[in-house]
């Protein structure tokens, strides 16, 4: 197998373990935990907060993008597949059809955007999808969810701080891609 290949599986199996991830964060982790809620962490000052789950979705979206690349648009589908039905056994009772809902929503639109832009930017195409992807996971699940937007500002932050986090990484691979004219999948 292929070096180019081998890391597309790499960010394929990254993807996919941020759907557990997430679940179990958003149950256990946290500077406070609701009853039959969420966790809470903090996501800004002046007490912000999000359910912890943020992390993940918001890493997901980024690393769906790159499966995309290395694999192509086929990988990328079947991933999201993939990821709804791994959140749907993995999500807690109560969250599955916000969970599995969200996840399909959000990531479907992150697709949408980021495969006609990719080819004119890849750090713009990430950032821009993921930005689409995070506004309709947070809405979806929050709405879905719990039956409120409370913590819209929360999510949205959350997310995007992970997005944004990952724009150096992102950017060393677009660098490393163009010196060896290597092309997205």
């Amino acid at each position: 197998m292929d070096r180019l290949r081998l890391e597309g599986f790499a960010y394929l199996a990254g993807f996919i373990a941020c759907v557990p991830m997430a679940n179990w964060l958003i149950g256990n982790v946290g500077t406070v935990c609701i009853p039959q809620g969420p966790c809470l962490i903090p996501v800004a000052p002046f007490g912000m907060t999000a359910p912890s789950g943020v992390l993940m979705i918001g890493l997901a979206l980024v690393l769906r993008d790159l499966v995309q690349r290395r694999l192509g648009k086929g990988w990328a589908l079947a991933a999201i597949v993939a990821g709804a039905a791994l959140s749907g056994f993995v999500a807690p009772p109560a969250l599955v059809i916000a969970s599995v809902a969200a996840f399909l929503l959000s990531e479907l639109a992150d697709f949408a955007v980021y495969t006609p832009l990719q080819k004119r930017g890849l750090i713009r195409a990430v950032i821009l999808s993921s930005l689409v992807g995070l506004c309709i996971d947070s809405v979806a699940f929050l709405y879905l969810a719990f039956g409120s937007l409370d913590y819209l500002g929360g999510q949205i932050l959350g997310k995007a701080w992970m997005v944004l986090l990952s724009i150096p990484a992102i950017r060393l691979l677009r660098l490393r891609d163009e010196r060896q004219g290597i092309a997205a999948a």
